[in-house]
């Protein structure tokens, strides 16, 4: 969410850094420039006949039901995540962003029959809508004003939840795409130290948990309602920084597996979408600090418990930058580079760094990437190194075929036309008229008809193999639905198992780290899963003479496994349905690295500073061979890989 500026006298400067993540520049005004051609309005039946729910993926592509790419086109609907800027009178419209008070809801709705806003949104040329809003929306259970729904007043009575749904259902009866993101904790307007920096701020993670679960149930039967993106620009707060894995309270990577894999649970249809973290440190010359964003995810990325359905997003704004926060001039301010400072290659460098290479094919971490927030001031604006970089980023975008959604789609205007925001595509005053991107004098007419008219992949997209890993680092990893139903299959110990589609194809040497696939995965038969934590199934050879061994029996193949501290104590074995090959391999990686050199996601690294050790993706993971020999304590040192065929 891109910010304002608030007062912050009588804090100290240090503490001012963490909280000044993001200030808006203000722009003159500027002669506007000629729009290019708009996009073709679609009418609300054709976009709703141009594709099926439910959504997934495939590699680098989000398809529908029916396997054809769907591209989000998206604008964000702002407003239900609270406008409130946390200072003076909260009844007091000077006291809301960019004086708009939102009461919670949609922005717009007290302006314009929220048929009129579709249509609109449908002249843009967008077919998905990003909808933020607060966990506080969740409980809130105080109607709105009536003059918060004036122009549609079927509306009045009710809560910010039950014109939520209404909204929702809006939007998918005219075929659009609704994507949920819980923006904000409380209803509270952004960005900085305003209780809502990371996911359990002002609450449980559990309590997050269950709210998102609550909404995926809610609108569950809405094959139109396509995702779930779990937190908005997750960052520091007074004290800590979030981060991509420690195990603890901050763990951002972690709280997004859990929640995204409760979610599917409660909605297998749904998306997960995952922000990286937005900034880590205190933004002062001198001292550590910067935007990690998904650089995180190359070493570690997430498994859900459905392959197909995980969405990384990330966020660009021009006045921001790689360490620098966009605030403009006192404390918060460094001299850092911001995205509007560089060249057109060294732009492209830096938001493939930061976000694009998650599109990379047959990686562990390959996934779409939505650029789920970005914008410049259009209209009244004459900053001229952000229109350069409005076109510069949009040419990235188009290049790519990147998915996006620009921030934000709605805001007010004044009797003149002059909005209050002049970040938001479509502006309503007070009788409701519309002063929007496609009227003359907004100079992102060229550039925004330029994205939405792109060319872009379309049709059919091939199903793709999958490379995930699993992170056993601080505690279990269950990836599995038919071991999600069952009891504890290895009591005591750490344990981690694929996706239900997957099976185990490596395993890393000190910290238990596993790799799954579903390339040529084998049918699996009915009948129980095995825990397997002695030798009696190995009966066709020693092939780890000296060592101890755990093997599944013949005709099963490795789906999880579990280790206690860095020892090895057993596999998770399933039956395959037909016949495998018993003549096999040992692959060694107690000494280095031991992978195929070319797929199993090549190139990529699953368990970074450990050895590992993985099959080649037409063999199935059998056995593993471990030792207590010169202070080994046990760890796995060779994989038995066999053939999938003869």
């Amino acid at each position: 969410m891109r910010t304002v500026i608030s007062a912050l006298w009588g804090i100290p400067a240090l503490l001012v850094a963490a909280v000044l993540l993001l200030v808006a520049v203000p722009g003159a005004v500027a002669a506007p420039d000629t729009p290019a051609p708009a996009p073709a309005a679609a009418t609300a039946d054709a976009l709703a006949a141009s594709w099926t729910g439910p959504l997934s993926t495939r590699g680098r592509y989000i398809v529908d039901a029916d396997g054809n790419r769907f591209k989000l086109r998206s604008g964000n609907w702002a407003g239900a995540q609270g406008t409130y800027t946390g200072s003076g009178d909260a009844d007091d419209v000077a006291n809301h962003q960019a004086h708009q008070k939102s009461n919670n809801i949609p922005l717009g709705l007290d302006r314009t029959p929220i048929e009129r806003i579709l249509a609109d949104f449908h002249r843009l040329g967008i077919n998905s809508v990003r909808l933020p809003f607060a966990n506080a929306l969740v409980h809130d259970r105080t109607a709105v004003p009536d003059t918060a729904v004036a122009a549609n007043p079927e509306l009045k009575g009710k809560t910010p939840l039950e014109i939520f749904d209404a909204v929702v259902a809006a939007l998918t009866a005219d075929g659009f795409a609704v994507i949920l993101n819980n923006h904000t904790t409380s209803y509270r307007f952004c960005c900085g130290l305003d209780g809502n920096e990371r996911w359990n701020s002002g609450q449980s993670t559990q309590q997050w948990i269950d709210d998102w679960v609550f909404m995926a149930e809610r609108y569950r039967n809405d094959k139109r309602v396509v995702g779930a993106d779990l937190r908005n620009e997750v960052r520091r707060d007074t004290w800590d920084d979030a981060n991509w894995g420690m195990g603890d309270d901050h763990d951002e990577y972690t709280a997004f597996e859990q929640a995204g894999n409760k979610i599917l649970q409660a909605d297998p249809d749904l998306l997960i979408i995952m922000e990286g973290i937005n900034w880590q440190g205190i933004p002062a010359n001198g001292l550590p600090h910067g935007r990690p964003d998904l650089k995180p995810v190359r070493t570690l990325s997430h498994t859900l418990i459905d392959s197909g359905k995980l969405v990384y997003a990330v966020h660009f704004y021009g006045y921001t930058g790689p360490a620098n926060t966009g605030a403009g001039s006192g404390p918060g301010s460094t001299d850092d580079p911001r995205y509007q400072d560089f060249t057109p290659e060294q732009l492209a460098r830096v938001v493939n760094d930061e976000g694009l290479f998650v599109t990379e094919e047959g990686k562990h971490f390959t996934a779409p990437v939505w650029v789920s927030e970005f914008g410049a001031a259009g209209r009244g604006s004459a900053n001229t190194e952000e229109q350069a970089w409005f076109r510069n980023f949009t040419d990235i975008l188009v290049k790519n075929d990147t998915d996006f959604a620009q921030w934000p789609l709605v805001g007010w205007s004044d009797d003149k036309g002059t909005p209050n925001d002049n970040w938001a595509l479509l502006s309503y005053d007070a009788a409701g008229r519309r002063t929007g991107v496609e009227d003359a004098g907004d100079w992102r007419a060229t550039d925004w008809n330029k994205l939405v008219n792109a060319p872009s992949k379309s049709g059919p997209i091939a199903p793709v193999d999958h490379w995930n890993l699993v992170f056993t680092d601080h505690s279990d990893w269950n990836l599995s639905r038919t071991m999600l139903a069952e009891d504890d299959w290895s009591p005591g110990n750490t344990k981690g198992n694929c996706p239900d589609t997957q099976r185990l194809i490596g395993l890393s040497h000190t910290h238990g780290r596993g790799l799954c696939t579903d390339a040529a995965e084998p049918r699996k038969a009915a009948g129980a899963w095995e825990t397997v934590a002695d030798e009696r199934y190995v009966q066709q050879g020693d092939w780890a003479v000296g060592y101890n061994k755990v093997q599944c029996p013949v005709n099963s193949f490795a789906v999880g496994y579990s280790t206690h501290g860095p020892a090895m104590v057993s596999l998770l074995c399933a039956p395959a349905a037909t016949p495998l090959p018993t003549d096999g391999r040992s692959v060694w990686f107690d000494r280095g690295d031991n992978r195929p050199a070319t797929g199993g996601a090549h190139g990529s690294d699953w368990a970074e500073h450990d050895y590992k050790g993985q099959c080649a993706d037409h063999e199935y993971l059998a056995g593993v061979a471990m030792t207590w020999k010169s202070l080994q304590q046990g760890r796995p040192a060779a994989l038995l890989c066999r053939p999938l065929t003869a």
